[in-house]
C-alpha cells in the first residue's frame, strides 16, 4: 500500500512538472484574451462622438482622421499658439514646410476646433483609437446621434448649414449652406440629443474655446472662409453608402490642397485615376503614440511585445486598414466625461488624463524640434524624397 501511495505521488508530480503551462505563456494568453475583448461598446462610442456628430460631413471626416495622429495635433496646436497673429491662408503658408499629415495640417483652417482637440487630448486620443479599430461602428454612431437630434427638433437646415434626410436610407447628411464658408456648430450634447440613453456614459464635455454651455440647443461659431490654400472644401467626406459609412477622399480637392500647402507636395498626392478613395491611416505620422491593442499595432507594423515597447520609425510598415470588430466586449471606463480614462497610448494604465497630456505635449516638443532639424537638412533634396511615394502616404 505504501509503495502504491508513493508511486501515485510521484506520478502526480511528474505530470505537474511536464504538462503544466509555463506561467509566462499563461500570462501572455491572458493578455491576448483581454485585448481581444476590448472593443468599445456602442454607448462608449456615442459618448465620444457626441460633441462632433453634428459637424458638416467634410469637417467631421477630417476631424476623425486627424484624431488618429494625436502627437501631431499637439505640434500643430503649439504652432497656432506661437503664430497667433496669422490666420487662414497666411497661417497655412507659414506651415508649408511642416511635414504633418494632411488631415492634421488642414485643421489650421479651423484653429478653434484644433485647440479644442489639443485641450481635450485624452478624448482626442480615445476617439482616434475607436476610429482606427471600429470605423464603421463610429460612423453608425454618428447617424444614430443625428437621428436623435433631428427627432428632437434640434437639427435643421439654417442659413449656415443644409440638413438632408434621405427618404429611403434615412441617412442624414450635413453640408455647409455655402461651399465658400463653413460654420462650425457649437452645442450642448445633453440638450441637443434629447434624453440621453446612457446615464453611465454621459457625453464628453468637449467645446470650442470660449463656448459656454447653456440651455440653448444650437449655435454657430464665426464662419470660416475657405480660401485658395484649401483647394475647395470637401477633400474629406463621409461615404455613408459604403457599408454604413466610411471616410473617403475627393482626389481633386485633396491633391489641390497638398499642392498648395506643402513644399514637397508629391509626397502626399494620391492616385488621380480614382476620384473618390477610401482614406487610409498612415502609421508614419503616428509618432510615439502606441496603438490600443496588439491587433491594431500589428496591422500597422508596430511591434509591442508585452504591450510596453515603443515603436521606432523603422517599425512602421503597413498602410492598408480595415473596419474593426463590432461593439461587443468588456466595458472601458464610464467616467470619460470626468477625465478618468484608464488607458492611454502614451502613459499606460493608472495615469490620469492630465499626466498623460503633459507627457504627450513633451513628446510633441521633442518631435517638433527633431523634425525642424530634419527639414533644414533635407530641404535641398525635396524632389528626391517625394518622387517614389506618391499615393501611398496620406
Amino acid at each position: 500500500m505504501r509503495k502504491e501511495t508513493v508511486f501515485r505521488i510521484f506520478l502526480v508530480m511528474f505530470l505537474c512538472v511536464n504538462l503544466a503551462v509555463p506561467p509566462g505563456l499563461m500570462a501572455q494568453e491572458a493578455n491576448q484574451g483581454t485585448e481581444e475583448k476590448s472593443a468599445f461598446r456602442p454607448e462608449e462610442i456615442e459618448q465620444m462622438v457626441a460633441p462632433i456628430a453634428l459637424y458638416p460631413d467634410s469637417l467631421l471626416a477630417q476631424v476623425l482622421t486627424a484624431t488618429t495622429y494625436p502627437l501631431e495635433i499637439v505640434q500643430v496646436a503649439r504652432f497656432v499658439q506661437q503664430n497667433k497673429d496669422l490666420k487662414g491662408e497666411k497661417l497655412m503658408e507659414a506651415a508649408k514646410d511642416k511635414d504633418w499629415d494632411p488631415s492634421v495640417k488642414a485643421m489650421l483652417q479651423f484653429p478653434d476646433v484644433l485647440l479644442m482637440m489639443n485641450e481635450k487630448l485624452e478624448w482626442t486620443e480615445k476617439l482616434g483609437n475607436a476610429f482606427l479599430d471600429q470605423q464603421q461602428d463610429v460612423m453608425d454612431s454618428v447617424q444614430r446621434l443625428r437621428r436623435k437630434a433631428e427627432e428632437s427638433g434640434n437639427l435643421k437646415t439654417t442659413k449656415e448649414q443644409k440638413v438632408i434626410v434621405e427618404k429611403e436610407t434615412k441617412v442624414i447628411v450635413i453640408e455647409p449652406a455655402s461651399p465658400q464658408v463653413v460654420y462650425v456648430p457649437a452645442y450642448n450634447p445633453v440638450v441637443v440629443y434629447g434624453v440621453w440613453a446612457y446615464p453611465a456614459y454621459p457625453p464628453y464635455p468637449v467645446y470650442p474655446p470660449g463656448y459656454v454651455a447653456t440651455t440653448a440647443a444650437f449655435s454657430f461659431a464665426v464662419g470660416v472662409a475657405i480660401g485658395a490654400a484649401w483647394g475647395g472644401y470637401g477633400g474629406w467626406g463621409c461615404g455613408w453608402h459604403n457599408h454604413g459609412g466610411s471616410v473617403n477622399i475627393n482626389v481633386n480637392h485633396y491633391n489641390s490642397f497638398t499642392k498648395n500647402t506643402y513644399v514637397n507636395a508629391n509626397k502626399y498626392q494620391v492616385n488621380q485615376n480614382i476620384k473618390n478613395q477610401n482614406w487610409q491611416h498612415n502609421p508614419q505620422h503616428r509618432g510615439g503614440a502606441q496603438y490600443r491593442n496588439q491587433a491594431t499595432a500589428h496591422k500597422y507594423g508596430q511591434q509591442r511585445p508585452g504591450g510596453s515597447a515603443r515603436p521606432t520609425s523603422s517599425s512602421f510598415k503597413g498602410y492598408d486598414r480595415g473596419a474593426g470588430a463590432g461593439g461587443a466586449g468588456r466595458p472601458q471606463t464610464s467616467d470619460l466625461s470626468r477625465g478618468g480614462g484608464r488607458e492611454s497610448a502614451f502613459g499606460g494604465a493608472g495615469k490620469g488624463g492630465s499626466e498623460r497630456a503633459s507627457s504627450f505635449r513633451g513628446q510633441g516638443s521633442r518631435s517638433s524640434a527633431h523634425r525642424s532639424g530634419g527639414a533644414s537638412r533635407s530641404s535641398g533634396g525635396g524632389s528626391r524624397g517625394g518622387g517614389g511615394r506618391g499615393g501611398g502616404r496620406r
